[in-house]
């Protein structure tokens, strides 16, 4: 089962804040210490890759610096889809991918970070569960 993230996906990703269905992204620091943050501006960025534009600069950003471990968890109770995903991170702070992915960023988020000092964060999915099955693995 290969890593193919469907338009379904994507579809239920770019309506995520306006659906009430904000999507949280699970961390953990260097030695272990967990951190979950809801991040308005998740995308599906292509079949393989999840991203989110990291304004904040806070404890998800630090994190994913020392351990690029991630675990993502999208669910919409009012259409009872719900995914959980897993993968590694790459934070970047320049070049064009980052540039990418502040132009797919929804405009709500980019607002709140008006000198474009956040960062882009791109997880290659490794996993992903739905109903506590694995539907797709790299």
């Amino acid at each position: 089962m290969p890593i193919d993230l469907p338009d379904e996906m994507k579809s239920a990703f770019e309506t995520c804040l306006a659906d009430g269905a904000p999507v949280l992204f699970a961390t953990a620091s260097r030695d272990g210490m967990p951190d979950i943050a809801f991040k308005g501006s998740a995308m599906v960025f292509d079949k393989e890759n999840v991203a989110f534009w990291e304004r904040a600069l806070g404890q998800t950003y630090a994190n994913l610096k020392e351990n690029p471990g991630v675990c993502v968890l999208y669910r919409n109770a009012a259409t009872r889809v719900a995914w959980k995903m897993f993968g590694q991170a790459e934070v970047l702070t320049e070049g064009p991918v980052r540039q990418k992915v502040m132009d797919r960023t929804i405009p709500l988020e980019l607002d709140r970070d008006p000198e474009r000092k956040g960062a882009a964060i791109m997880i290659r999915i490794d996993r992903v569960l739905q109903l506590g099955k694995v539907i797709m693995e790299r």
